[in-house]
């Protein structure tokens, strides 16, 4: 058998659909979803376009992929961190202090991606984004409706706001002590804002 009969007959490369996900997410993170082209992922994934049609329906559905990992992943663990029985204002500062180490933890993958998502240009990824991002707020507000039911959409409105604030400041470069700084300050804030039992 010739070199050109072993080449012809060699089995193809099978593509690691997983392992792809794995690398576009870390992209995604990176650059933001309107920043990555289709020319570039399938670069970094070493397949061609329509290979990557095949495997994951389109750029969006790739991004779906790539956000079902992160959340599963835990990269903010609240429901690890709002547990029940634990005081509303501690629980909150913890997830504050967690937030702004583990968005600033990288020096290239800053931030949420579902927040940084949630503000992408495409309107698929920006709906995409925001059903990942609706699902934390229910959490959230859920978990203060249980010590503060009269005020829990206020309460659970300032807690989002802060915690996307912190992505975006860790996005345009703020360090880690200072995004910790700030995250100390707003647990403190919050405290403030509960009735005394619970505080």
């Amino acid at each position: 058998m010739s070199d050109t009969e072993k080449t012809i007959k060699a089995p193809r490369r099978v593509f690691d659909r997983e392992s792809g996900v794995q690398t576009a997410k870390a992209l995604f993170h990176q650059r933001g979803y309107d920043a990555v082209g289709i020319t570039e992922l399938t670069k970094m994934l070493n397949i061609n376009p329509p290979s990557l049609y095949a495997a994951y329906g389109s750029k969006a559905g790739l991004f779906e992929r790539c956000l079902d990992l992160y959340v599963a992943e835990g990269n903010l663990p609240a429901d690890k961190i709002l547990t029940p029985g634990r005081p509303l204002n501690e629980a909150v500062a913890d997830l504050f202090m967690t937030a702004a180490r583990l968005y600033a933890r990288s020096s290239v993958q800053r931030g949420c991606l579902v927040a940084e998502g949630m503000r992408a240009d495409d309107p698929q990824a920006r709906e995409l984004a925001s059903r990942y991002g609706e699902a934390g707020i229910q959490f959230i507000r859920s978990y203060i409706r249980q010590y503060e039911p009269a005020r829990d959409r206020e309460l659970s409105d300032y807690v989002v706001t802060t915690l996307r604030g912190f992505s975006a400041a860790a996005v345009t470069g703020l360090s880690k002590a200072r995004l910790t700084a700030v995250a100390q300050l707003a647990g403190q804030a919050f405290s403030t804002l509960l009735t005394p039992k619970n505080v």
